[in-house]
């Protein structure tokens, strides 16, 4: 029973409540496209997605992911799956939203920080959520250099008013979408979650952990009780080097500037275990296999490069 009881929180759970989140985000996706609601969605975020020259579908997943970014996922991969995005629309589409995605999780992150080290958390929220609005501003003049403007016309059309429109008619059919689409998540979501949980209980990232933590030598710009912090950031929950960050803190063994080059830099080396861990399961059940590793990816490494600028600006001039 014991076994069962561990399975169930270490795996069980975790796993039902990610299906679960990422089965209602397809469904409000649906639903939000199949009433046409994506286009007050769209206005919103216009625009921004006008001097990007990303399609109004885009902006409508911009907005979208300020509330939920499963649901912003779901809407771009039916769109893709429509033939309404190009792969490299979708791929600028996805790195377009890291700010709405980071600002959705902004909240509990503080809440979190605040009660173990205070003020400096003030500090590291203004300077990740800098990193954010880096990363999506870069994506707009990458944008708008690699695509072309979009066509008057497709939007015009989509600013006309609905005549005849049936909402039940247009219900069933996101439902009917919403069915078609739930087995394929779950196929390669679960799997995916499994595949890195056995990994992570067979030591394969505690091994990758420890060795990032046996080659640190070019951190020596930090001090040595910094490491400590940056190593349970890679070995354990942020809220372990969280504690160790608020002791160090308070004992007076690190400046308020340490701990947050030292949260900064755990943050970066920690990126491809939480995106193994968390984001490729959740993109497998959205997008293609391939192309959900490429999107993470992409997605990742313009958020190690964007901290890694972060860190380095506060190194020099915080």
């Amino acid at each position: 029973m014991t076994q069962l009881a561990e399975l169930w929180q270490g795996l069980g759970w975790p796993l039902t409540r990610l299906v679960l989140g990422m089965a209602v985000g397809l469904l409000a996706a649906n639903v939000l496209e199949a009433l046409r609601w994506t286009r007050p969605l769209a206005a919103l975020a216009a625009p921004l997605a006008r001097a990007a020259h990303l399609r109004e579908e885009v902006g409508a997943a911009f907005a979208l992911a300020f509330v939920s970014p499963a649901a912003a996922n779901g809407l771009l991969a039916e769109s893709r799956e429509a033939g309404r995005l190009s792969g490299r629309e979708l791929m600028l589409a996805n790195l377009f939203n890291s700010l709405p995605a980071y600002l959705v999780h902004t909240p509990a992150i503080f809440l979190l920080i605040w009660p173990a080290i205070g003020a400096p958390a003030l500090l590291y929220v203004a300077l990740t959520l800098l990193a954010a609005v880096g990363r999506t501003g870069f994506t707009v003049l990458l944008a708008r250099c690699l695509l072309d403007k979009p066509q008057t016309g497709q939007n015009r059309a989509a600013e006309m008013p609905d005549r005849g429109f049936d909402r039940q008619a247009a219900l069933g059919a996101a439902w009917r979408r919403f069915l078609r689409r739930l087995p394929k998540l779950v196929c390669f979501t679960v799997p995916v979650y499994v595949l890195m949980y056995v990994l992570q209980r067979c030591g394969a990232f505690q091994a990758a952990e420890v060795w990032l933590s046996a080659h640190m030598e070019w951190l020596a710009f930090l001090k040595p009780q910094a490491m400590g912090i940056i190593a349970l950031h890679l070995a354990a929950e942020f809220g372990a080097a969280l504690g160790a960050a608020g002791g160090a803190l308070h004992v007076g063994a690190l400046t308020a500037r340490d701990v947050v080059l030292a949260l900064l830099v755990g943050n970066i080396l920690s990126t491809p275990m939480r995106a193994l861990r968390h984001q490729l399961p959740a993109y497998s059940g959205f997008f293609r296999p391939g192309q959900a590793l490429r999107l993470v990816l992409a997605n990742q490494v313009l958020r190690a490069v964007s901290m890694a600028l972060v860190t380095a600006l506060y190194y020099y001039c915080g």
